[in-house]
């Protein structure tokens, strides 16, 4: 057959689009090839965290490459393997103190769950299997991250591939599936949304039960939408009575971006195993992995021959460890987390103004630089844009042709409707660049707001 060059060679994520070709990037901000700059308010996909540009980062993974390009870590291993694990290990909250790495988040979920099921099979617990997730919880693109997941619009393209994973409720107080609000379930001292997990385990059989994951913020999903006070605890209450083993999914929430090393140091609950990504490496190499307590990995070489029946051709490659080395000691050398928190409480009060002047935003919520709002057709009514109508990403197209990309969401409240914006700039942003992201916001909410006026044919 006749060969029939193509114009293009890439496999686009949405072929509807036209990319703009990124040619540079330095500090937060992003240069095209036809020289229109944009500030990545969204650190690529929450990733980013250093900013763009840190020399320290790239040539510490070009001298690895000189060194030592890659490792089976099957066969062999590495000093900056194990450099790395030590500084992820005195992070974490004890006694989780041993390192597994991967090469994106969806591994470091698959690679949790694994381990639990191995755990449990090593112990004796032959029948433990099921996972248990959140709907609109996040846990990645794979077949098993996607089964934990509760992403409806990504689960449903693939529902026959899907493993028979179970799921409960988000806690989102805001939208409570339950009708009730955080200030109830305080003073009654009983959250719905966490008792449903004990159900759901009763329901099923706690003898087949494995692991419970979430995220301790919901991210992309929700647009960091924050648990209310104790419902972390009650989990971890629940993961102990039945034997579960509590994972705690910090792909996103990691490395400072909500203020604390990791989130759940926040809330008072050591889960028994943290999966970490993005911005361990800043989003400079493919990094992520997990940290695991030191229980399961007792068990594992008492019952388990010792041995992980698991691993990637790619787990501890060597160049992507070297820059998740540089990125986390140039967190601490830096400060960047004691940044990070100074310019989130800013960005939260910069925004509350915002709100004043932009009647489609709604609640703003989370936690250091992981902030997101609800867009609504009228706030005076609590109401919600049809999701046909696809307001977060009319509102970050706006944004983009000012000068700025965010991280749009939609299908906020139960996988269809409602429609967030998240906001996660580099924890290296500074005030004035935190006003200049404002800024921008606000013209793009007004152009956003005179458009569905120009819609729908009266004032929202």
């Amino acid at each position: 057959m006749e060969r029939v060059e193509a114009k293009d060679y890439v496999f686009h994520r949405d072929f509807t689009k036209e990319y703009p070709m990124i040619v540079r990037a330095e500090g937060v901000y992003l240069y095209d090839e036809q020289g229109n700059r944009y500030l990545d308010a969204s650190s690529g996909a929450i990733a980013a965290n250093l900013g763009h540009g840190v020399t320290e980062i790239a040539e510490a993974m070009a001298e690895q490459a000189k060194t030592a390009g890659f490792v089976h870590t099957l066969r062999f291993e590495t000093k900056v393997l194990h450099e790395l694990a030590a500084e992820i290990g005195k992070m974490a909250p004890a006694p989780l103190n041993r390192v597994y790495f991967t090469s994106g988040g969806s591994e470091a979920n698959e690679s949790a769950m694994k381990l639990a099921r191995q755990y449990h099979r090593d112990r004796g617990k032959l029948e433990k299997h099921i996972v248990i997730g959140r709907w609109q919880g996040y846990h990645g693109n794979t077949l098993g991250s996607l089964s934990a997941g509760g992403d409806i619009k990504r689960r449903q393209p693939y529902t026959p591939n899907l493993a028979k994973f179970e799921h409960i409720y988000s806690p989102y107080c805001h939208r409570c599936p339950y009708s009730r609000t955080e200030e109830i379930c305080q003073r009654e001292k009983r959250m719905p949304c966490a008792e449903e997990l004990e159900r759901l385990v009763k329901e099923i059989g706690p003898e087949f039960v494995s692991s419970f994951i979430c995220e301790p913020i919901v991210g992309s999903q929700q647009g960091a939408v924050v648990p209310p006070k104790g419902y972390l605890q009650r989990v971890r209450e629940i993961c102990d009575q039945y034997e579960i083993v509590l994972i705690i999914d910090e792909v996103m929430t990691g490395f400072g971006r909500t203020g604390t090393d990791f989130a759940i140091e926040q809330f008072g609950v050591v889960p028994d195993i943290i999966t970490f990504g993005k911005g361990v490496s800043a989003g400079y190499a493919p990094l992520a992995g997990m940290i695991v307590s030191d229980q399961i990995v007792e068990s594992l070489v008492a019952n388990g021959n010792g041995r992980f029946i698991h691993g990637y051709t790619f787990s501890g490659h060597p160049v992507s460890v070297a820059a998740g080395l540089a990125a986390v000691r140039y967190y601490k050398q830096k400060n960047v987390l004691a940044n990070g928190k100074e310019q989130g409480e800013y960005l939260f009060q910069r925004l509350r103004d915002l709100q004043k002047r932009h009647s489609s935003m709604g609640q703003i919520r989370g936690k250091g630089l992981l902030v997101g709002f609800e867009l609504l057709a009228d706030r005076s009514r609590d109401q919600l844009f049809p999701p046909s109508f696809g307001a977060a990403d009319r509102l970050n197209h706006e944004a983009l042709k000012r000068g700025a990309v965010f991280y749009p969401g939609a299908g906020t409240i139960d996988g269809v409707n409602g429609d967030h914006l998240l906001i996660g700039p580099p924890l290296t942003i500074t005030r004035e660049e935190i006003d200049e992201l404002v800024a921008i916001l606000d013209q793009s909410l007004a152009a956003f707001e005179e458009q569905v006026y120009t819609i729908t044919g009266k004032e929202e």
